[in-house]
């Protein structure tokens, strides 16, 4: 079932707790879209409504990841197995870093959208977001993060005087 070519997609992530279980929502927007290739790599997992983010861009080095201006669309997926989505995207090897984002709802308030299921989509007004550390993906040049001593610290500082934020999308229509 694996593939021999593992594609990456930068991820928002935010914790939940539904029936005594650690949930994690999960943004995607890349390869993570596509179900088949969720199901070779989590086992317990549910889509959710779609959402953008705004103030951060796709790119494509090595493997996607967001940079500073624009937006990016994707969807929001719920899973147990947040570890899995850690190792793919490889937090542990210094190629991604989770930083915290507000979550915004389609009318502007904080989490609420339900997911295909019916479950919550989200009971907390900030997520966490995986960036890649742009040398690490094969990006050359600036993309736009302030120098600091360590990449995650740049994103952060970047984070806390830029507007970025997921806002899900109407799902009634």
């Amino acid at each position: 079932m694996a593939t021999s070519r593992r594609s990456r997609v930068a991820a928002v992530v935010l914790s939940v707790s539904v029936d005594s279980s650690s949930v994690t929502v999960v943004f995607i927007y890349g390869t993570l879209t596509d179900p088949t290739r969720v199901s070779e790599l989590l086992t317990e997992y549910t889509f959710g409504p779609s959402a953008v983010c705004h103030g951060l861009r796709r790119v494509d080095g090595r493997y996607p990841t967001v940079v500073p201006g624009g937006r990016t669309t994707g969807r929001l997926l719920s899973t147990t197995e947040i570890d899995r989505l850690d190792s793919y995207e490889g937090v542990d090897r210094g190629l991604y870093c989770r930083v915290q984002v507000p979550l915004q709802s389609p009318h502007g308030s904080g989490a609420g959208n339900r997911s295909d299921t019916g479950q919550p989509a989200s009971d907390v007004d900030a997520v966490g977001i995986y960036v890649g550390e742009p040398t690490a993906l094969g990006l050359s040049g600036a993309v736009g993060w302030p120098e600091a001593e360590r990449f995650s610290r740049s994103v952060s500082e970047y984070l806390q005087t830029h507007s970025v934020e997921i806002v899900m999308e109407n799902t009634h229509r």
